[in-house]
């Protein structure tokens, strides 16, 4: 990662994975969910992100809320999501 200061969200094996730092988290996505394919918001733990599933034809808005998952890792949020000021795509 280039940018200390960007996230990388990612998809893989029914699993939603977030990245920054050092960090990987994974967490249970949709059985049906093919691939991310755009950030649309980011605000400081809350993400609105393009998702293509198997089902549909047209991509859909996923909400991520980073917050629950990351209390349940013992993660402090706010010191953990502050320095982060952009998420992209894998791909991208």
């Amino acid at each position: 990662m280039s940018d200390k200061k960007e996230a990388i969200l990612s998809s893989e094996n029914n699993y939603t994975i977030f990245q920054f730092d050092n960090h990987i988290i994974r967490f249970k996505a949709p059985y049906s969910l093919e691939r991310y394919t755009k950030i649309k918001e980011w605000d400081h733990g809350y993400l609105v992100a393009m998702a293509k599933y198997i089902h549909n034809e047209q991509e859909e808005e996923e909400y991520i809320d980073l917050i629950p998952i990351l209390k349940n890792l013992y993660f402090d949020p706010d010191e953990f999501l502050k320095p982060i000021e952009k998420v992209r795509i894998a791909d991208d």
